[in-house]
């Protein structure tokens, strides 16, 4: 059996002492596998991201359960481990939150400071290997099938040393799912969360798959489990009992997949490049909000964000979008596409403030936001109107 220490990182197959404990150090932090030494396609997930940052920023939060939010009408952004045990959990609405855990102290998001932070876990990473798919600021898929980690030591030890390196540099905590793909090494970093590190090889994964929900599965949300369970279908095993043709009749193109995921297996290669197809920002009221011109006050700092971050990123866009949120919880999204690429802050705007006159002053709205779409990199768009740009030299 391969057991690795993730205190002292011994890497051998003789590592477990007679006691349970690493034989080095006598840390009880041990994994181990047989294929532990052999599998290449890790998934990395920082504990409790938002509210770690927050606690390691407070030292007096530390030992209180937080709800990363704020303001009646909001929802939660994240909470940490004690607060979860209290029910509160992403996306419940703060009311909520606030009834199921009254004693709960509760921060603002700070989306600037937890961006920075990812990016330096992110380049963390890149220390083991190029070649990374990024699920958001805080998780991560990471390859090795062709690429070695530095030294030539096994992909395990080299995330052991990672993992190591994220918390002593940046009191932030992660857990590792090692797998023989993506699928697998998502499921198995959520199994041993906070600072955990679990292992799911191909010859266990029809045993461990079978009794698990089929909610565990990525795509599966509330709609298609509810759908699910009216044709009588709870838990993974269930789904392999059924022919991949059967599953696509049923499910569509997602049919197949699900096929495949129920028997642990997922061709999708890591991708290191994720092109970014949208850039938004959207902001949730604390009281609901009908008057026309109160919504296109709020709307214009909501534009500014984004035109930032599109000039940081260096994309134009040529659709805008309008998203609104009725009290009865309705999303409205309104789209309009420009005749060509901007990232012009006005022009933006004047699209998106054309599309909320048309909804606005009816009823009353507890989200608004805007985003752009259909986007391309500034170098790949024709060169600037030199016209145009006279107006902006100086006298």
């Amino acid at each position: 059996m391969a057991t690795l220490c993730r205190d002292c990182f011994s890497a051998t197959r003789a590592t477990l002492g007679a006691d349970g404990r690493c034989y080095s150090c006598g840390s009880p932090r041990l994994v181990s596998h047989p294929d532990l030494f052999s599998l290449r396609v890790a998934h990395l997930d920082c504990d409790a991201f938002y509210a770690s940052i927050e606690k390691r920023d407070a030292p007096a939060l530390s030992l209180e359960p937080l709800i990363i939010g704020g303001g009646r009408r909001g929802v939660v952004a994240a909470a940490c481990y004690m607060a979860r045990l209290y029910g509160v959990h992403s996306a419940m609405p703060m009311f909520k939150a606030r009834v199921a855990c009254p004693h709960a102290s509760v921060v603002r998001p700070n989306m600037g400071k937890y961006k920075a932070v990812g990016s330096e876990v992110r380049a963390l990473m890149k220390q083991v290997t190029p070649v990374i798919e990024p699920i958001s600021i805080d998780e991560a898929f990471l390859d090795f099938t062709d690429t070695d980690p530095p030294g030539g030591e096994p992909p395990a030890l080299a995330l052991a040393r990672l993992a190591a390196r994220v918390e002593a540099a940046l009191s932030v905590t992660v857990s590792i799912g090692l797998g023989p793909n993506k699928f697998l090494a998502k499921i198995a970093s959520d199994l041993d969360k906070p600072r955990g590190f679990a292992v799911i090889g191909p010859g266990e994964a029809a045993a461990f798959l079978r009794p698990k929900p089929v909610g565990m599965i990525h795509g599966v949300g509330k709609a298609t489990r509810d759908r699910m369970a009216r044709d009588g279908i709870e838990r993974i095993g269930q789904l392999r009992s059924l022919p991949p043709d059967e599953l696509t009749r049923r499910y569509g193109s997602f049919g197949l997949r699900l096929a495949h995921y129920a028997r642990g297996i997922d061709h999708r290669r890591v991708k290191p490049e994720r092109p970014t197809k949208s850039i938004s920002a959207e902001t949730t009221f604390e009281d609901p909000i009908a008057d026309a011109a109160t919504l296109a006050g709020r709307l214009s700092p909501l534009v500014q964000r984004v035109a930032e971050r599109m000039g940081t990123s260096q994309y134009l866009a040529t659709t805008v979008t309008l998203k609104l949120k009725t009290t009865g919880f309705q999303t409205l999204t309104r789209s309009q596409s420009l005749s060509e690429p901007t990232t012009t802050a006005s022009l933006i705007e004047t699209t998106a403030q054309s599309l909320l006159a048309k909804e606005a002053g009816i009823i009353a709205y507890r989200l608004i936001g805007v985003g752009v779409a259909n986007l391309s990199r500034a170098t790949e768009a024709d060169g600037p109107d030199l016209l145009a740009d006279m107006d902006m030299l100086d006298d």
